[in-house]
């Protein structure tokens, strides 16, 4: 599919995505030039309409926009670009300029910061410590956890409840790692799972 910037008078409006949560982070625009620079530094480059120049997102601020892939609507005529962000994305330092900072979308957030604690083997972590003795006890782990959230789940405390479930997902995603799986993977499995009812 080819852009068209010509229905913008050479400009195309680009929604920018969080590739791990798909939260709306913010709304640039492109022109060709623009869109050319991104692929080509494998960071999102905008046209500003203020300064009439290209701008590359964090050229101040240092909070990049790292792209991971784009696409064109049906039209023809807007952008979707999914992005690791470095930082926050808006200029007043909210994660997104629309202000929409809820939890949902965190775990995949979680997901990454687990990975980067046992890809940079980052000492003191538990989490590292917990990577490093071994697939068996990771699994011992989980498997406690999920005994004590079936105990809590029998009583009538919620907030332990609540507590004991974030445990279970939170070794259960190092366990993913440890497997060479991600979460996504898990969800395309329950998404074919869906379909064939």
């Amino acid at each position: 599919m080819i852009i068209d910037f010509n229905k913008g008078s050479g400009l195309v409006p680009a929604v920018v995505q969080d590739n791990n949560t798909m939260q709306v982070l913010m709304l640039g625009y492109m022109n060709e030039e623009a869109f050319n620079k991104t692929l080509e530094q494998q960071r999102v480059t905008f046209y500003s309409r203020g300064k009439k120049r290209l701008w590359t997102k964090g050229e101040t601020s240092g909070n990049f926009l790292e792209l991971v892939s784009y696409r064109i609507d049906c039209d023809n005529d807007t952008l979707l670009i999914k992005v690791n962000p470095v930082g926050p994305a808006c200029h007043t330092g909210s994660t997104s300029c629309f202000r929409d900072e809820s939890a949902k979308g965190f775990v995949y957030s979680l997901e990454d910061m687990i990975s980067q604690r046992i890809d940079q083997n980052i000492s003191n972590s538990y989490t590292n410590e917990l990577f490093k003795s071994g697939i068996n006890k990771m699994a011992q782990k989980v498997g406690e956890e999920a005994v004590e959230l079936v105990i809590e789940a029998k009583d009538n405390n919620i907030e332990r409840f609540k507590n004991e479930a974030a445990d279970l997902l939170y070794h259960y995603l190092i366990l993913l790692k440890a497997k060479g799986s991600r979460l996504e993977e898990i969800e395309q499995v329950l998404k074919g799972r869906s379909q064939n009812g």
